[in-house]
Protein backbone atom coordinates (compact mmCIF):
# COMPACT_ATOMS: atom_id res chain seq x y z
CA UNK A 1 0.00 0.00 0.00
CA UNK A 2 2.85 1.98 1.18
CA UNK A 3 4.79 2.16 -2.85
CA UNK A 4 1.42 2.51 -4.49
CA UNK A 5 0.91 5.94 -2.67
CA UNK A 6 4.34 6.70 -3.39
CA UNK A 7 4.14 5.98 -7.07
CA UNK A 8 0.92 7.85 -7.22
CA UNK A 9 2.53 10.85 -5.60
CA UNK A 10 5.29 10.32 -7.97
CA UNK A 11 2.99 10.13 -10.97
CA UNK A 12 0.82 12.88 -9.99
CA UNK A 13 3.76 15.16 -9.41
CA UNK A 14 5.71 14.11 -12.97
CA UNK A 15 2.00 14.61 -14.95
CA UNK A 16 1.69 17.72 -13.68
CA UNK A 17 5.18 19.00 -14.28
CA UNK A 18 4.97 17.96 -18.08
CA UNK A 19 1.82 19.17 -18.52
CA UNK A 20 2.41 22.92 -17.64
CA UNK A 21 3.12 25.63 -20.56
CA UNK A 22 6.78 26.91 -20.86
CA UNK A 23 6.78 30.47 -21.04
CA UNK A 24 7.19 31.67 -24.86
CA UNK A 25 10.64 32.65 -25.74
CA UNK A 26 10.32 34.29 -29.39
CA UNK A 27 12.75 36.98 -29.89
CA UNK A 28 10.80 38.92 -32.38
CA UNK A 29 13.72 41.27 -33.02
CA UNK A 30 16.45 38.29 -33.43
CA UNK A 31 13.82 36.37 -35.69
CA UNK A 32 13.68 38.97 -38.23
CA UNK A 33 17.56 39.95 -38.42
CA UNK A 34 17.86 36.47 -39.45
CA UNK A 35 15.00 36.07 -41.31
CA UNK A 36 13.12 33.41 -40.36
CA UNK A 37 9.81 32.57 -40.61
CA UNK A 38 6.67 31.80 -38.47
CA UNK A 39 8.56 28.22 -37.80
CA UNK A 40 11.66 30.22 -37.17
CA UNK A 41 12.80 28.39 -40.56
CA UNK A 42 14.57 29.78 -43.82
CA UNK A 43 15.56 28.61 -46.79
CA UNK A 44 19.03 28.26 -47.76
CA UNK A 45 21.17 26.39 -50.60
CA UNK A 46 23.10 22.49 -49.46
CA UNK A 47 26.17 21.87 -51.34
CA UNK A 48 27.27 18.08 -51.54
CA UNK A 49 31.13 18.66 -52.51
CA UNK A 50 32.19 15.38 -54.06
CA UNK A 51 35.40 14.07 -55.95
CA UNK A 52 35.77 16.11 -59.06
CA UNK A 53 37.23 14.99 -62.74
CA UNK A 54 40.86 16.48 -61.80
CA UNK A 55 42.99 13.36 -60.92
CA UNK A 56 46.10 14.82 -62.52
CA UNK A 57 46.83 16.98 -60.04
CA UNK A 58 50.52 16.95 -58.21
CA UNK A 59 50.81 17.15 -54.20
CA UNK A 60 52.01 20.50 -54.25
CA UNK A 61 48.93 21.54 -56.88
CA UNK A 62 46.46 20.00 -54.47
CA UNK A 63 47.85 21.28 -51.19
CA UNK A 64 48.13 24.57 -53.02
CA UNK A 65 44.05 24.35 -53.67
CA UNK A 66 43.07 22.98 -50.92
CA UNK A 67 44.68 26.26 -48.76
CA UNK A 68 42.93 28.07 -51.04
CA UNK A 69 39.88 25.87 -50.44
CA UNK A 70 39.99 26.69 -46.70
CA UNK A 71 40.88 30.55 -47.29
CA UNK A 72 37.41 31.10 -49.33
CA UNK A 73 35.28 29.17 -46.48
CA UNK A 74 36.58 31.19 -44.09
CA UNK A 75 36.12 34.56 -46.56
CA UNK A 76 32.61 33.26 -47.50
CA UNK A 77 31.86 32.99 -43.72
CA UNK A 78 32.72 36.34 -42.52
CA UNK A 79 30.75 37.58 -45.01
CA UNK A 80 28.04 35.69 -43.83
CA UNK A 81 27.30 33.53 -46.80
CA UNK A 82 28.14 30.50 -45.76
CA UNK A 83 26.66 29.17 -42.51
CA UNK A 84 28.24 26.02 -42.04
CA UNK A 85 30.88 23.57 -44.10
CA UNK A 86 32.80 20.59 -43.31
CA UNK A 87 34.75 17.36 -44.71
CA UNK A 88 32.73 14.31 -45.06
CA UNK A 89 34.97 11.00 -43.18
CA UNK A 90 36.17 8.64 -45.45
CA UNK A 91 33.70 6.88 -47.74
CA UNK A 92 32.86 4.85 -51.00
CA UNK A 93 30.48 7.76 -52.39
CA UNK A 94 33.47 10.01 -52.95
CA UNK A 95 31.57 12.05 -50.74
CA UNK A 96 34.07 15.21 -49.60
CA UNK A 97 32.10 17.64 -47.65
CA UNK A 98 28.95 20.36 -47.77
CA UNK A 99 28.45 23.81 -47.92
CA UNK A 100 25.16 25.50 -46.23
CA UNK A 101 25.03 28.60 -47.97
CA UNK A 102 22.89 31.69 -46.97
CA UNK A 103 21.49 32.38 -50.17
CA UNK A 104 18.10 32.55 -51.70
CA UNK A 105 18.41 30.77 -54.78
CA UNK A 106 21.07 27.96 -56.30
CA UNK A 107 21.88 31.05 -58.50
CA UNK A 108 23.80 33.14 -55.85
CA UNK A 109 25.00 29.80 -54.73
CA UNK A 110 26.37 29.02 -57.88
CA UNK A 111 28.42 32.51 -57.19
CA UNK A 112 29.78 31.56 -54.57
CA UNK A 113 31.06 28.32 -55.58
CA UNK A 114 32.87 29.47 -58.24
CA UNK A 115 35.01 31.62 -56.00
CA UNK A 116 36.23 28.14 -54.61
CA UNK A 117 39.71 27.26 -56.26
CA UNK A 118 39.17 23.76 -55.34
CA UNK A 119 35.93 23.46 -57.62
CA UNK A 120 37.71 26.32 -60.10
CA UNK A 121 40.22 23.37 -60.88
CA UNK A 122 37.50 20.37 -60.62
CA UNK A 123 39.26 18.46 -58.10
CA UNK A 124 36.10 18.95 -56.09
CA UNK A 125 32.43 18.62 -57.70
CA UNK A 126 29.52 21.13 -56.29
CA UNK A 127 26.15 19.94 -56.42
CA UNK A 128 23.54 21.83 -54.87
CA UNK A 129 19.96 22.08 -53.71
CA UNK A 130 17.67 24.15 -51.60
CA UNK A 131 17.32 23.49 -48.71
CA UNK A 132 14.86 24.82 -45.71
CA UNK A 133 16.17 24.63 -42.10
CA UNK A 134 16.56 26.85 -38.77
CA UNK A 135 17.08 30.06 -39.18
CA UNK A 136 19.07 29.92 -35.73
CA UNK A 137 21.84 27.59 -38.14
CA UNK A 138 23.37 31.26 -39.16
CA UNK A 139 24.33 31.66 -35.40
CA UNK A 140 26.21 28.58 -35.58
CA UNK A 141 29.95 30.53 -36.34
CA UNK A 142 29.72 32.76 -33.01
CA UNK A 143 29.05 29.75 -31.19
CA UNK A 144 31.69 27.49 -32.35
CA UNK A 145 34.49 30.19 -31.87
CA UNK A 146 33.82 29.72 -28.30
CA UNK A 147 34.47 25.95 -28.20
CA UNK A 148 37.46 25.76 -30.82
CA UNK A 149 40.31 26.10 -28.95
CA UNK A 150 42.37 25.62 -32.69
CA UNK A 151 42.00 28.55 -35.14
CA UNK A 152 41.22 26.41 -38.25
Amino acid sequence: MKKSIIFLLLFSFSTALFSQETASTFDEKLAKSLQADDYGMKQYVFCLLKTGSNTNATKEETQKLFEGHMNNINRLAKEGKLVVAGPFMKNDKNYRGIYIFNASSLEEAKTFVATDPAVQSKLLEAELTLWYGSAALQETLKIHYKVAKIKM
